[in-house]
């Protein structure tokens, strides 16, 4: 069994966007040579996600209006962790969005459904930001 590892960096200029990696996916899975495996694929900081889902404007519209109802960012004293920060709100958000996704590899191709994409989520951007890929298989 091979291992392939590679971390991608991100830092996005608004606090808050989701970013379409599935090409970045598949070139990690190219750069691997592994034909037949799985993919991890994790957000290394607690205020970024990854996850699946369609790639369709209206649909990250309605992800951002829904994530801020649920942990809208301010006021910002309604959080006991923002005492020298202002970001719990993100914490909350990547709670909710997931850590990480795994995927199938079938035929040195990522084995998604019709309308999968992966994303990466930033709640809380402007700063450098580490995600992590790593394959395994033949």
């Amino acid at each position: 069994m091979k291992s392939f590892r590679k971390e991608l960096w991100f830092r996005t200029p608004q606090r808050r966007t989701f970013i379409n990696i599935t090409r970045e996916m598949q070139n990690c899975v190219n750069e691997s040579g592994i034909q037949e495996g799985m993919l991890l694929c994790n957000a290394m900081h607690i205020t970024a996600s990854i996850f699946i889902n369609d790639d369709e404007s209206g649909l990250h519209y309605d992800f951002e209006t829904w994530l801020e109802k649920l942990a809208p960012e301010k006021p910002h004293d309604q959080y006991r962790h923002n005492v020298a920060e202002d970001n719990a709100d993100a914490h909350l958000k990547r709670t909710i969005m997931g850590r990480e996704v795994v995927v199938a590899i079938t035929c040195g191709k990522l084995d998604l459904g019709p309308w999968e994409q992966i994303f990466y989520g930033e709640f809380d951007g402007k700063r450098d930001k580490r995600v992590l890929v790593k394959i395994i298989g033949e």
